[in-house]
């Protein structure tokens, strides 16, 4: 039987329904002969810290690059511990060794596969090689981490608190949204996010104008004013098509994230029985940027589904401290990191995005429970 392929996401789908709108914008830039850093940049950082909640957001070329402006902001680098997760994308610990610092890696919880508080208090108590700094929390698949806890434990030792939430635009825990709990957050913008560009870009949020000053002014080669660099800053700018483009995008971003947790219902009604379907923290709204699963036999279901023309992913096959860039030369909390791992082996992308219709979901969750069912 021939089926019409159901892909994991679908970036085309951003664009045709926003398509209008989205070509007047890029005419508006093209037409102005300004490209870089300005009224459009300007504009989206407004619309886009008011959306989060914060007091000021910077556009930056990329995710991984607002991760490190945000640590250098906070003026970490050299002989400084940064704390984080090794089931994430390999752009979070990249974008602590690109600031200098030194990468501690913590074990997650194996019900949200966010930071593990427990965890972290271990490691931050026997990290002896840096000093430690900050911790950098990851939103993982749009789950709010256990943010009260973490807070207390980076309060109670002095640390900076850095939140990744390139997987959770939308996302809140207790009605508050994520990115406005710690010192700083760092954004993505890549196509396939909540809040997609067509394009690289990504953003610093904050609520603190001296670090907001600081971000903005390393984001473009330290300059507080043009060719005078008073920092060593960097070259990452969010270019005017891809903030005009993104400020349109904003517009519609509720509207999908409640089509996303919609798909979720729908999927967690089907599936709770089969295997083991996302569990929500107590009191967070998931923003769903993946819906993920759980099971032992994850390889033969994703075989069966791409036979069923299903897409599915792995978010991640290999954890960061076990892939050859880094394994052997980065360090782990005391308890090790048997829980990543577990996941590593067990997790499953199903296809969420706003664009699956009723049917898709229908054919999705028919197909898992024959493959369970045989």
């Amino acid at each position: 039987m021939n089926f019409k392929p159901i892909a994991m996401v679908d970036l085309r789908g951003a664009y045709l329904a926003q398509r209008d709108e989205i070509d007047t914008a890029v005419k508006r830039v093209l037409d102005s002969g300004w490209y870089i850093l300005g009224k459009e940049c300007e504009a989206f950082e407004h619309a886009f810290a008011d959306w989060c909640g914060a007091g000021h957001a910077i556009g930056v070329g990329n995710g991984t690059d607002a991760i490190t402006i945000a640590l250098k902001a906070l003026d970490i680098g050299d002989r400084d511990a940064v704390f984080t997760v090794s089931h994430t994308a390999v752009a979070t610990v990249a974008a602590v060794e690109q600031a200098g610092a030194t990468p501690v890696l913590v074990d997650i919880d194996p019900e949200t596969f966010t930071i593990d508080p427990e965890k972290l208090e271990e490691a931050i108590a026997s990290c002896r090689m840096a000093t430690p700094r900050a911790v950098i929390v990851v939103h993982l698949y749009g789950q709010p981490c256990a943010i009260p806890a973490i807070a207390e434990i980076c309060k109670r030792h002095g640390m900076f608190l850095i939140e990744d939430c390139a997987q959770a635009h939308g996302a809140r825990l207790n009605g508050k949204p994520v990115g406005s709990f710690g010192d700083i957050a760092s954004y993505s913008f890549y196509p396939t996010k909540n809040l997609g560009a067509f394009g690289d870009g990504g953003a610093v949020t904050t609520s603190d104008a001296a670090l907001a000053q600081r971000a903005r002014a390393l984001r473009q080669y330290g300059w507080t004013e043009r060719y005078i660099s008073d920092l060593p800053g960097a070259n990452t700018r969010l270019d005017e098509i891809q903030a005009a483009m993104l400020a349109i995008r904003l517009t519609m971003l509720d509207t999908e994230l409640a089509r996303r947790r919609e798909i979720a219902a729908h999927y967690d009604a089907a599936l709770s029985g089969i295997l083991q379907t996302p569990l929500v923290r107590k009191g967070a709204d998931h923003a769903y940027h993946l819906y993920v699963i759980r099971h032992a036999r994850r390889d033969e279901l994703a075989a069966a589904l791409k036979a069923a023309a299903i897409g599915t992913g792995i978010h991640y096959p290999v954890p960061i401290h076990l892939q050859k860039a880094y394994a052997g030369r980065i360090a782990c909390g005391p308890s090790g990191l048997g829980e990543t791992e577990r996941a590593s082996r067990e997790v499953l992308s199903l296809p969420m995005h706003p664009f699956l219709s009723d049917a898709d979901i229908t054919r999705i969750v028919a197909q898992i429970a024959r493959w369970h069912g045989g």
